[in-house]
């Protein structure tokens, strides 16, 4: 009998993988303690990025997702 891979579900709460497979993921620091940073800073944290390669793989390992 085969074994059913299971998601990480930290991994999934954090990580969205895109149609093209790329892993797109929030930016930190926006939580608290805002008035400390910059505009800038907080502004740039505001958009979504996606991961590098290596780092996307495992994201993937992890979201039980072949790449």
């Amino acid at each position: 009998m085969a074994y059913k891979l299971k998601t990480k579900k930290a991994a999934a709460k954090r990580f969205k993988v895109t149609g093209s497979g790329l892993v797109k993921f929030s930016r930190a620091n926006r939580r608290h303690l805002l008035t400390g940073k910059t505009q800038k800073s907080k502004r740039q944290a505001r958009a979504a990025s996606y991961m590098q390669r290596g780092d996307a793989y495992k994201a993937k390992e992890l979201l039980c997702i072949k790449s």
